[in-house]
């Protein structure tokens, strides 16, 4: 097996050692400034430098509709005059191509990733244009596979590696914690695991408890590794290409609802920042925080809180490690009153470690204490009604910003 892997990249090379805690060397060196235009890509972020001086010191179903532009005319307008429509799926899948296309040492493994193309079909066609030695079909055995692709970054590969479903990646919860996160450290330095590991998770349709899993919150204490989390086809294929190009194992979370999103997205090519939130809509009487599919959530109650009167900031955090604190700090000394709205369980989950943070760094700021709207501490249940009783819903988030902004 050790063969196969190495026939997936070129020679190897020599691996350079950087301080994984770092945040400067986080991003990958490709991407040291972020507010600049180069000739070959566009990066879609913000000095990097300023978000330092800010936080010095820190490292830390609803039966209605999805409406994802609620408010049009507050939203960014982040499509370029030409570019083509891609579903979200579609997005990821592109990204993966052009840097498979780009980086020899790029390869793919995972369940049915190859010719069939992937559970959801990131990697459709990928296997007919690459082959099977870069686009690897493996058993079903996530610890074996995702040790494996660790173990190839470790020799200079850069892997990434598919969960089925995230749920799945429990069974490799060792290999990711005490290989991926800390492999780096552990060897001197000696090895960098540039690998990223993706696949689909959240509350779906009925897919039943042990599918429906948020695992945000089972990896963020692991030393070493990053996780950010797409929302939309522009911000999935440049945090796919961002988190490739990156020398840390990066986690990316997609969520199972949103692949048929559809989007326009430039033609020439570009990266998202890591670890930089996105402004959805600007605003002034408060800030709420969200990512992944909360993100429409939001977007609609936002719709009905302009109506009411409101004019709520929403900001997708993207990046759930670290957290991107100049973006959300200037917002909250902005607004002085924050609600954060995930889909992760409330014990233990990212808004719980947002709240902190918060509170730590801009308590002077606050007119009110911080609320977060979570899914309900239990498994996930089948029937439909049931399933969205767990979740939170927009009715919740409206009532939630009109008790915060009495």
């Amino acid at each position: 097996m050790s063969s196969i892997i190495h026939g997936a990249g070129a020679a190897t090379t020599t691996l350079s050692t950087f301080n994984s805690i770092d945040s400067k060397i986080l991003v990958a060196p490709s991407r040291t400034n972020l507010s600049v235009r180069s000739q070959r890509y566009i990066v879609a972020g913000s000095d990097a430098s300023k978000k330092k001086n800010f936080v010095s010191g820190l490292r830390v179903r609803h039966s209605q509709k999805l409406i994802p532009n609620a408010v049009a005319t507050k939203e960014a307008d982040t499509s370029a005059s030409t570019g083509h429509e891609l579903l979200l799926f579609e997005a990821l899948q592109e990204g993966l191509e052009e840097e498979m296309d780009r980086d020899p040492h790029v390869c793919v493994m995972g369940e049915d990733v190859g010719h069939y193309g992937g559970s959801y079909k990131v990697t459709k066609g990928l296997a007919d244009k690459f082959g099977d030695l870069r686009v690897l079909d493996t058993p079903i055995c996530e610890n074996a596979f995702t040790g494996m692709g660790i173990g190839a970054a470790m020799t200079g590969l850069r892997p990434v590696i598919e969960g089925m479903n995230m749920g799945f990646l429990l069974l490799a919860f060792n290999q990711i914690s005490n290989n991926c996160g800390m492999l780096h450290y552990t060897s001197g330095g000696q090895f960098t695991i540039p690998v990223v590991i993706r696949g689909p998770g959240g509350v779906g349709r009925q897919l039943g408890a042990e599918h429906s899993q948020r695992l945000e919150s089972y990896f963020q204490s692991i030393p070493g590794i990053q996780m950010v989390a797409c929302s939309t086809p522009y911000n999935a294929k440049g945090l796919m290409k961002a988190a490739i190009r990156s020398e840390n194992p990066v986690i990316l979370f997609e969520h199972v609802l949103l692949y048929n999103l559809k989007e326009k997205i430039p033609d020439e090519d570009y990266i998202c920042n890591l670890e930089e939130a996105e402004m959805v809509r600007p605003g002034e009487h408060i800030t709420i925080l969200t990512y992944s599919r909360m993100r429409y959530h939001v977007m609609q109650a936002a719709k009905t809180l302009v109506n009411k009167g409101y004019d709520p900031e929403v900001i997708d955090i993207r990046s759930l490690k670290p957290f991107d604190l100049h973006t959300i700090g200037n917002s909250v000394k902005k607004t002085h009153r924050v609600l954060i709205v995930e889909e992760c369980m409330r014990t233990g989950g990212i808004g719980a470690s947002l709240t902190a943070a918060i509170n730590e760094n801009f308590h002077d700021y606050l007119d009110s204490p911080v609320m977060c709207l979570s899914s309900q501490d239990v498994p996930t249940p089948y029937a439909g009604t049931l399933e969205e009783w767990t979740v939170v819903q927009p009715a919740q988030i409206v009532t939630a910003v009109e008790q915060l902004c009495q």
